[in-house]
């Protein structure tokens, strides 16, 4: 089995910053891709981005420019760093690693969501 455990969610002022960060556990040989996708009350998820380990980042236009996704592979650990956050930023951010390989299968798992509010 497979855990994702995000963390660093909060209560920031607009044009404040945030770092989530989302660690991956449990018995696998490798994760393909790892992100982040979020989703406000009444909205569907969306994606915020994703980063695989061919090196390739993907970022919604919604968070392009403001926000950067690092992967620190000897932790299993993916990050998002969020720069001049807007009040429609919030949302709860679901941590995501995709093509994750074990001895039996390959799957997605999805963490349990960390709350990130924009207010002032």
């Amino acid at each position: 089995q497979v855990q994702l455990v995000e963390s660093g969610g909060g209560l920031v002022q607009p044009g404040g910053s945030l770092r989530l960060s989302c660690a991956a556990s449990g018995t696998f040989s490798s994760i393909y891709v790892m992100g982040w996708y979020r989703q406000a009350p009444g909205k569907q998820r969306e994606l915020v981005a994703t980063s695989s380990s061919r090196g390739m980042t993907n970022y919604s236009d919604s968070v392009k420019g403001r926000c950067t996704i690092s992967r620190d592979y000897a932790k299993n650990t993916v990050y998002l760093e969020m720069n001049s956050l807007k009040p429609e930023d919030t949302a709860v951010y679901y941590c995501n690693a995709g093509g994750v390989r074990t001895w039996s299968d390959v799957r997605n798992y999805w963490g349990r969501g960390t709350q990130v509010t924009v207010s002032s």
